[in-house]
């Protein structure tokens, strides 16, 4: 949980940098991959995460002045990266302008009930990580590796000397 400003923007910062380094393993053409046929593309997932950043803000009282587009998805993974790379960097300036420690503290509702400012950041963490999830498991499809975010993924763990991965 989240107690102050600054507690908030160290994890914000912590995780933007893994779904950086995750989505800079993206290429052009795995941007085209599909859960399933008639499914979403990992860069849809990929764009609606990263233009979601600052309608999700703004829907919570945030003043931002950004005018992303969240239907046409690029078609470059460089685009979608530095874009996030650019929303990401703005949010903690964001709440260092806009909001205090007792801000942390205020009601809102959020998604049909009541939620502390805390728990409307922290949903937004959460939102960017499972879909952050979703693209490390397209990236597989597409025949890319993923970066490791919690852990190494299962080409890298021969570099630490197991022969035998853990599922």
């Amino acid at each position: 949980m989240y107690v102050t400003i600054a507690d908030f923007i160290r994890e914000w910062k912590w995780e933007a940098s893994l779904t950086e380094k995750v989505l800079d393993g993206l290429t052009d053409d795995s941007l085209q991959q599909k859960v399933y046929p008639e499914g979403r593309t990992l860069g849809r997932i990929a764009w609606h995460f990263t233009t979601n950043i600052p309608e999700y803000l703004t829907h919570f009282g945030f003043k931002i002045d950004t005018d992303y587009d969240g239907e046409n998805v690029p078609t470059s993974a460089v685009d979608i990266a530095n874009t996030f790379k650019d929303i990401s960097a703005l949010v903690p300036k964001l709440l260092e302008q806009q909001w205090t420690d007792e801000s942390l503290l205020e009601v809102q509702i959020a998604f049909g009930r009541e939620e502390t400012n805390t728990q409307i950041l922290m949903g937004l963490i959460k939102h960017i990580i499972h879909h952050r999830g979703q693209v490390t498991v397209l990236m597989r499809q597409a025949g890319l590796k993923p970066f490791g975010v919690y852990g190494p993924p299962k080409e890298d763990w021969i570099h630490l000397g197991v022969e035998n991965p853990p599922l």
